[in-house]
C-alpha cells in the first residue's frame, strides 16, 4: 500500500516578494465555535533576523480561507515559534520565545548593506538591562477569542506548540528549560510544568532522563499528548548541539524521542528513540483513539510527514507523505487538529515555489484506510 496520505494543499498565509515576507514555525488551535487560529513567528525577513513579531491568521470556514496576518505582539527582539491552545469558553493561550541568535550569529553575508543597517539599528535600540528582561519563554492569553490580548507573563519552559490542556483542566507544558539560561540554547533539561490558572503561574514538577550516551543539549522542543488513561505521551526532538554524544548513541540526527508519565508528569520514563528521521513532533489524539505524529522531514525529499499509532504510542507506523515538494530543509513544524468531520488539517512552514522566503503552508487530509 501507498503511504502518501490522500491530502488537499493550502496556503495559511505569504507574502511573495515582501522585504517582512518570511513566516515560520506555527502551531494551529480549533476554538469551541469552529475558528481556527494559526499563530507563527512572521512578519519578519529571516529564518534569524531581529524582526520577528508573534502573528495570527484566523479562518472561519475550517482553513480555507483566512484573514489578513495581525501581529499582537512584538518585542524589540526577535520573538520566535508560537504556539496557540484554546482552553474553551472563548479563552485562548499563546506561547513564544524571545532570542538574540542574530546579534551572537552575526549578519548573514548575503545582506545588502540597506538591510545590514536596518539590523544594526534594530540591535542598538535594545541592548544591557533592557535586552536581559526581554529574553526568555513567554505566554499570552486572551478571553474573548483572541480578539484582544493581556500581558506576556514569563513561563520556566518552552516548546513550539505551547502547553496541552489536561482533563482536569489544567496546563501542562512539557519544554526546554528556560530559567537558568534565559532562553539560550544551552545544556539544559525537558522539564514539565503545571498551571491551575490559565498560565498566569506556574510550577516545574518534573524532567524527563536523558538516554545513555546522550546529554542534555541534544533535546529540544517537545510536545506531549493526554490518553483517557491519565498517560501522558511526550515526544522530543533530539539533534547533535555542540558536543559530538549522539554520534555515538546510535540515535539519528534530527530525530525523535518518546517518553511517558503515569503521575501527571512528575516522573518521565527515560527517553528513548523512534528511530526514523524527522523532527520536530506534534502529537494529536484523534476521536477514533489514533495517536497522529506530525513532523518535519529534512532529507530529500523534503516535506512534512505523519506516523500512526494504534496502541496508545507502543509502536508507530511511520513516514506517512504528508507533501514532499519541499524546495530545501527549510521548512517544518507541522502541527494539526481535527476537524467537525474527522479529517484534519495540518500547518506548517515552508517555501511555496519558487519564493525565496518561507510561507504558511497547509493541507487538509484524512486518516489512511
Amino acid at each position: 500500500m501507498s503511504k502518501r496520505l490522500v491530502s488537499e494543499s493550502g496556503v495559511v498565509c505569504r507574502l511573495p516578494g515582501e522585504r517582512l515576507g518570511y513566516f515560520g514555525w506555527p502551531s494551529v488551535a480549533r476554538l469551541d465555535d469552529g475558528t481556527l487560529i494559526v499563530g507563527s513567528s512572521g512578519l519578519r525577513t529571516e529564518h534569524v533576523c531581529p524582526f520577528g513579531k508573534t502573528v495570527i491568521n484566523v479562518s472561519s470556514d475550517e482553513g480555507r480561507s483566512w484573514s489578513e496576518p495581525r501581529a499582537i505582539q512584538d518585542s524589540l527582539i526577535d520573538d520566535r515559534d508560537v504556539g496557540v491552545v484554546n482552553l474553551g469558553g472563548g479563552k485562548v493561550l499563546v506561547t513564544w520565545f524571545r532570542s538574540q541568535a542574530s546579534r551572537q550569529w552575526g549578519e548573514p553575508e548575503w545582506l545588502k548593506p540597506e538591510e545590514v543597517k536596518l539590523w544594526r539599528e534594530a540591535h542598538a535600540a535594545c541592548d544591557g538591562d533592557e535586552l536581559r528582561a526581554l529574553l526568555g519563554s513567554w505566554v499570552m492569553l486572551s478571553v474573548d477569542g483572541g480578539v484582544t490580548w493581556g500581558a506576556p507573563m514569563r513561563v520556566p519552559v518552552s516548546a513550539p506548540h505551547g502547553p496541552t490542556v489536561l482533563r482536569s483542566g489544567e496546563l501542562l507544558y512539557l519544554g526546554k528549560d528556560f530559567s537558568s539560561d534565559l532562553g539560550q540554547v544551552g545544556g539544559t533539561a525537558i522539564e514539565a510544568a503545571r498551571s491551575g490558572d490559565n498560565g498566569s503561574s506556574w510550577e516545574v514538577v518534573g524532567s524527563v532522563p536523558v538516554a545513555e550516551k546522550t546529554v542534555a543539549s541534544n533535546y529540544h522542543e517537545p510536545h506531549v499528548v493526554e490518553l483517557p488513561s491519565g498517560r501522558l505521551v511526550g515526544m522530543i526532538r533530539i539533534q547533535n548541539y555542540g558536543n559530538d554524544k549522539l554520534a555515538d548513541s546510535g540515535i539519528e540526527h534530527f530525530s525523535m524521542m518518546q517518553t511517558e508519565s503515569d503521575d501527571g508528569g512528575r516522573t518521565w520514563s527515560r527517553a528513548r528513540a523512534l528511530g526514523f528521521h524527522g523532527s520536530p513532533p506534534h502529537l494529536l489524539r484523534h476521536s477514533s483513539g489514533v495517536l497522529i505524529l506530525t513532523y518535519g522531514y529534512r532529507l530529500a525529499p523534503y516535506g512534512q510527514r505523519v506516523a500512526f499509532s494504534y496502541d496508545d504510542g507502543a509502536t508507530w507506523d511511520y513516514d506517512w507523505i504528508l507533501r514532499d515538494d519541499g524546495p530545501g530543509s527549510d521548512l517544518g513544524y507541522p502541527a494539526t487538529v481535527e476537524l467537525t468531520d474527522g479529517e484534519l488539517f495540518t500547518v506548517y512552514y515552508q517555501k511555496y515555489g519558487d519564493d525565496t522566503k518561507c510561507s504558511l503552508l497547509s493541507s487538509h487530509w484524512k486518516l489512511p484506510g
